[in-house]
């Protein structure tokens, strides 16, 4: 990754020791946060490498948790995220795990909600950056720098040109795409980076294309609770 300025060395404004193991780690955990849509109630957290060893001491874990009650990085509540947690009915549980990961911080998020269920991988690559490889089992890349799109669909011809021309006429630019899919004619999802925030409005109207399942935004811009 190529860091954009020193801030994307030095990490964000936050509550902890570690711009990669906290302030990361807050931005990972609000990443899903997102993607569920909602808050969790039940939460099974998998760590591997560094995040395994470390995690307690340097606070990983009530990062993780404050980032998925949407905290953000400087929010003073995330040394008391766990008892937040607990007293809004989150059941949480932390994992670690031997298996060798791409990135040495790397985390496996399994969510669970009144509606939904949800699973997410990420890393933690410094500075407070962060990269998610994937999504409900499909290896989407994205880094959360920019808002993003995250489309579940059916794979059919033209899908992608519809999204684009919609995201097109609404002067959106497109920074990066990414795409997996089951197989041909299966199911996909695709992951769209964008430049500027995308409106409700414009989101309603990429529900309506033929054979989209969701869409959810990812924008960490927009300030937590």
């Amino acid at each position: 990754m190529r860091f954009k300025d020193v801030f994307s060395i030095i990490g964000p404004s936050m509550i902890g020791p570690s711009s990669s193991h906290t302030a990361g780690a807050v931005r990972l955990g609000r990443v899903v946060r997102q993607l569920l849509g909602e808050q969790p109630k039940k939460v099974e957290i998998t760590l591997y490498g560094s995040f395994a060893d470390t995690y307690r001491g340097h606070g990983t874990d009530l990062a993780l948790i404050g980032g998925l009650l949407d905290y953000e990085t400087d929010d003073p509540r995330i040394p008391v995220a766990a008892e937040e947690a607990e007293a809004l009915g989150v059941e949480i549980a932390f994992l670690t795990s031997k298996d060798k990961a791409d990135h040495p911080n790397t985390v496996r998020f399994n969510l669970s909600s009144e509606t939904r269920e949800l699973s997410m991988t990420g890393a933690s690559i410094g500075g407070g950056n962060v990269e998610i490889v994937n999504v409900n089992q499909f290896d989407v890349k994205f880094t959360a720098v920019y808002p993003t799109l995250v489309i579940s669909h059916h794979d059919r011809p033209g899908m992608i040109a519809d999204i684009t021309a919609l995201l097109g006429r609404s002067e959106i630019n497109i920074g990066f795409m990414d795409l997996d899919r089951k197989g041909r004619d299966r199911e996909a999802m695709t992951v769209i980076e964008t430049d500027v925030s995308i409106p409700d409005s414009l989101i309603e109207e990429l529900k309506n294309l033929s054979m989209i399942h969701e869409i959810k935004k990812v924008d960490l811009a927009e300030r937590g609770e």
